[in-house]
């Protein structure tokens, strides 16, 4: 038996009380009120741990048994895990993969099934494997498959697609909720999106389409990513729906993972000031509720899965973490329930699917003349829209007298899964490199390589050396070349998310020194080869006008 004392933050009762868990095994036996004795030190208040109700593991770059080492220490409990990078890349192999790291760890993993891979498919553009229907089946009968991965081809939804529906059915057929993926659908579209059997929702940028997503019966999942940051406009939500809206990172760079995860939002939430019980229905109730899983609300005959924090104000800290038990994270200690450390690392055989081939300079050349009109995507950092500028050239673009000097730049995405493919060549703006290159085979959702530069011998170089890594992520500067080889799958690394997340700082203050001032310039490179996010995209075999789902070459 293990008796905890404390001030026990009931989220179920809405009350705060002074009383003990009495824990036996992995279980809570009882939860007792009493009056706590006096003591040198303030009591810390205990209270349900947070969940993070969307994220793909994949973009912290750790596998997930380090990535719940990390999480643990932010108070986070639990993660509604979509492993649709992976399965771009590897299929069903890889989906099984994660759910396998993830039993490394004493942490709640619900891992989905990718409902898209590809993303869009088609000759849009050309993943590693693909999850069909059959697959989807197969998957959603599994007991270790919670849910199915974000519907990110809601046309097909909206269309009636045979493969897509059948998806959808195959999950409500188990009882598994449907995640959704809709951003600007509006209306009509939006209400029939719902009633497709879609029950949440992550990709609402304006408080209007968060209310109309209530509206229709969906969850509102509030993004506070790296790159993606939603926060601050649909926040009013948390008062206005609290039942409805839970919390996510989405994709977390490990730079910013380390710093914090669910406990910024919640900090962010109180310091707004919403309602403390509002605030952790968000953070620690809805999704557990939402996704079917007792992990956890302090209550008798719960997993004994908590934290413990200092105060319930803005500027709280955790204390210590518990998962079903067992104290996982401790601030003033060093515990190892938690695989950290794997001997012979390098040595492993790690999963992977890369055949690309080195490119030369000839291969990125794009033929442009005076009087030609440009479609060039343009970015914006903090966000993973594109605007869609179109230009008539009165010289070459990449030095337009409409623009200032460096700012349009080329992008070029290389297939990595067939050895005959020819890159495809975009032009970009938002990124002013001034003279170097970024490169990686992290490009959402395929996962092709990526790669934007000042001139073709820094975007070559860049290309070049992600090939020989078999994925990573490059940046070259004239003087010098930085990487980080990420062996598995071309999207993560088997070392530690500290040791990730120190040389992820190290890269980017190099690309810093290139020009590049966004936050999370890999993040938002990755994003810009993503064809179900308007208005603009590039694949490895096209350049997409997105906003209507139409191929400018």
């Amino acid at each position: 038996m293990i008796n905890i004392k404390g001030h026990i933050v009931d989220v179920v009762r809405r009350e705060i009380f002074d009383g003990e868990l009495v824990i036996k095994g992995e279980k809570i036996v009882e939860v007792r009120r009493c009056e706590l004795p006096a003591s040198e030190t303030p009591w810390s208040y205990i209270m349900p741990g947070f969940v993070d109700a969307h994220v793909h593991i994949e973009s912290s770059m750790i596998v997930p048994h380090k990535f719940a080492r990390i999480a643990v220490s932010h108070g986070t409990i639990g993660v509604i895990a979509d492993p649709h990078e992976i399965g771009n890349v590897l299929g069903v192999e890889g989906v099984d993969y994660m759910i396998r790291s993830g039993k490394e760890a004493r942490f709640n993993f619900l891992f989905g099934a990718p409902s898209c891979v590809p993303a869009v498919g088609g000759d849009i553009e050309t993943c590693g494997k693909v999850i069909d229907v059959k697959d989807t089946e197969a998957l959603m009968a599994r007991k270790d498959i919670g849910f199915l991965g974000e519907m990110m081809n809601y046309p097909g939804v909206l269309g009636g697609d045979k493969d897509v529906m059948a998806k959808i059915q195959a999950a409500l057929r188990n009882d598994k909720p449907v995640d959704g993926h809709a951003p600007g659908v509006k209306g009509q579209q939006r209400d029939r999106y719902a009633a497709a059997g879609i029950t949440t929702d992550h990709e609402c940028s304006t408080l209007d389409e968060g209310r109309a997503c209530i509206r229709a019966g969906m969850n509102v999942i509030i993004r506070e990513g790296s790159a993606a940051k939603d926060y601050q406009l649909l926040s009013p939500l948390i008062n206005e729906s609290p039942n409805m809206v839970m919390f996510c990172t989405d994709d977390c760079h490990p730079d910013d993972f380390v710093r914090g995860h669910i406990n910024l939002i919640v900090k962010r939430a109180l310091a707004d000031g919403y309602e403390l019980w509002d605030v952790l229905k968000a953070a620690s109730v809805n999704a557990q509720r939402h996704y079917k899983q007792k992990w956890g609300l302090l209550q008798e005959g719960d997993p004994a899965t908590f934290i413990t924090v200092d105060n319930v104000t803005p500027y709280f800290r955790v204390e210590s973490t518990w998962i079903r038990g067992q104290e996982v994270f401790n601030y003033n200690s060093s515990l190892t329930s938690h695989r950290d450390f794997d001997e012979h690392i390098l040595d492993e055989d790690f999963p992977n699917n890369f055949v690309a081939q080195p490119i030369t300079a000839a291969d990125i050349n794009i033929d442009l003349k005076t009087g030609d009109t440009v479609h060039i995507i343009h970015a914006s950092d903090g966000s993973l829209l594109t605007q869609h500028d179109e230009v008539v050239l009165t010289g070459n673009p990449l030095f337009d007298s409409q623009y200032p000097w460096t700012e349009v730049q080329k992008i070029v995405v290389y297939n990595r899964y067939v050895p005959s493919a020819k890159p495809v060549v975009g032009l970009v703006r938002g990124f002013d490199i001034k003279e170097g290159a970024i490169a990686g085979s992290v490009a959402h959702d395929c996962h092709n390589i990526v790669a934007i530069g000042s001139c073709d011998e820094y975007i070559v170089k860049a290309i070049n050396r992600i090939v020989q890594m078999q994925g990573g992520q490059v940046v070259v500067t004239p003087e010098e070349l930085m990487d980080i080889p990420l062996p598995i799958a071309g999207l993560m690394s088997p070392v530690s998310g500290h040791e990730i997340a120190f040389r992820t700082l190290c890269i980017q203050e190099k690309v810093r020194e290139i020009g590049c001032k966004m936050k999370s310039p890999f993040i938002t490179m990755a994003f810009m080869c993503l064809p179900v996010i308007p208005d603009i995209k590039i694949t490895d075999r096209h350049l997409m006008d997105t906003k209507n789902m139409s191929i400018i070459y």
